[in-house]
């Protein structure tokens, strides 16, 4: 590993000459730790041109340090900080300076210590991992997305990601967005209704910071954990509605609320899709009563088993309902890459408030994505996807009907995941604990729900990061785990 040269520097208040100052700054680099044995130091022109030093100067104080086995010579190669350089003395560890500050009183809104869907950071590890959200990198196209990435670092897309375009997205991926990904779920939209986001979560932020701050909101129950967090955040007053086997049910929205936040495509954990004559009631009722709709339309492409409902979105007359989209689940997790729509007043007011925090999302990552997409890789990678989920979760419904596990909800569609129901008396979280010991990941159900004494017996088994020939003796551990004494808690 090259040592910058911009790490030289000789001060103005240096003793001594030339030569000893390049000496005492190479050596003390050395000593403090902060050159590492083996690291390659700039060569003698590039540093004496960095320092403004004559090049003669600058190769007798590396001399000096070559004689000294500060440093060491190979060849053409250059100069080295010396396998045998002095190594930094080893002081004992100091403890930190007391904190004095009551942090609970001085700060003005607390946000950790919300409501999380916990998972070990070695996930992949472990053998039988039914966690949801994490994708398998062996169907992901590593070749086309590193080619889209070089594609968008070239020449003729260098302004897209050099300018400062302050609150504006990338214009090919907006385009992209309204016309091919959109239509596919019956939505129009034009390039002033979509903004692009971190993630869908940062688009529900996003939304419910312009729309549901102080306000009455309906959620589902259960609902997708951070959604909870993020409207407290926003100081909104939550009213649950729990959902049946076709999702959220409009006659349990009460009257008063003024934004309603659902999952109808793939109801989230339960994978329930909502009816078309269900989405009718849903938007009359919002109408009835004056609400807002925001739909997270999450997993979408998912659907292997049967083509998608259209959006709820797809709907809308009257532009009731904000979209919410994401290429995060369908591409890579780490991505974070979602999309608002929404009529043009409200996208305004959502770009404002991106702009003062981030103003927007990185320029290379939306270009790639652009080119990814436009040049079907995207589309291909969904159709592999898709047959591997649809493999994995026919092999997961026949081990759970084999060992005799009890499904509570799985979606019509598809998806990737399955919503689970333990025997009455079970508590997961511990049956979780206790799967861990036999290389076992799930996912407990508990902090789905908003209710203060929520049911501890559901859990979600992912089958999106799991091989499909592991998925039958892991749930073969699962049910042993379930049929010993406690349920394995």
């Amino acid at each position: 590993m090259a040592i910058p040269v911009e790490t030289f520097f000789l001060t103005p208040e240096g003793q001594g000459t030339l030569q000893a100052r390049i000496q005492q700054m190479v050596a003390e680099g050395i000593l403090s730790g902060r050159f590492q044995r083996g690291e390659k130091l700039p060569s003698s022109r590039k540093l004496a041109t960095h320092l403004g030093v004559n090049r003669i100067t600058e190769t007798l104080a590396y001399t000096e340090l070559l004689a000294n086995d500060y440093l060491m010579s190979r060849g053409r190669s250059g100069y080295f900080v010396s396998d045998n350089a002095p190594e930094p003395p080893r002081f004992a560890p100091q403890s930190l300076p007391e904190d004095r500050i009551d942090w609970d009183t001085v700060i003005a809104q607390h946000f950790a210590g919300g409501t999380r869907l916990e998972k070990p950071a070695d996930w992949a590890r472990y053998r039988y991992p039914f966690i949801y959200g994490q994708t398998d990198p062996q169907l992901f196209d590593h070749a086309n997305w590193r080619l889209c990435a070089m594609q968008a670092l070239g020449a003729k897309d260098f302004a897209a990601l050099t300018q400062d375009h302050f609150d504006q997205d990338d214009p090919e991926l907006v385009s992209f967005i309204a016309r091919h990904t959109l239509p596919r779920r019956g939505i129009v939209a034009g390039p002033e209704q979509i903004l692009i986001t971190l993630g869908a979560q940062n688009a529900l932020w996003l939304a419910a910071q312009v729309l549901a701050h102080g306000r009455r909101v309906a959620i589902e129950e259960p609902c997708y954990p951070a959604l909870r967090d993020i409207l407290d955040q926003s100081h909104a007053r939550m009213a649950a509605v729990t959902v049946d086997d076709k999702g959220l049910p409009p006659e349990g929205i009460p009257a008063g609320t003024d934004v309603i936040f659902t999952t109808p495509s793939h109801q989230c954990p339960t994978s329930a899709t909502l009816p078309r004559a269900r989405r009718e009631a849903l938007l009359k009722r919002a109408t009835e009563i004056g609400a807002l709709i925001v739909e997270d339309d999450y997993e979408f492409e998912m659907s292997f088993l049967k083509s998608p409902s259209p959006a709820l979105k797809s709907l809308d007359r009257d532009g009731r309902v904000i979209y919410v989209g994401s290429f995060s689940k369908s591409l890579f997790p780490g991505l974070r890459l979602g999309y608002l729509v929404g009529s043009a007043p409200f996208i305004r007011e959502a770009r404002a408030l991106r702009a003062s925090v981030l103003r927007h999302p990185p320029g290379h990552i939306q270009r790639t994505a652009a080119h990814f997409l436009s040049l079907g890789h995207y589309d291909a990678l969904i159709r592999r996807t898709g047959r591997a989920l649809n493999e994995r979760r026919q092999a997961l419904e026949k081990a759970v009907r084999k060992y005799g596990l009890e499904i509570a909800g799985k979606g019509a569609h598809g998806g990737s995941s399955i919503w689970m129901q333990a025997p009455e008396g079970v508590d997961t979280e511990k049956l979780a604990l206790r799967l861990r010991e036999d290389s076992v990941l799930i996912e407990p159900g508990a902090p789905f729900f908003k209710a203060r004494n929520p049911p501890r017996h559901y859990y979600r088994l992912g089958y999106s990061s799991i091989p499909v020939e592991r998925i039958e003796e892991g749930v073969a551990l699962i049910a042993a785990a379930l049929a010993r004494p406690g349920g394995g808690g």
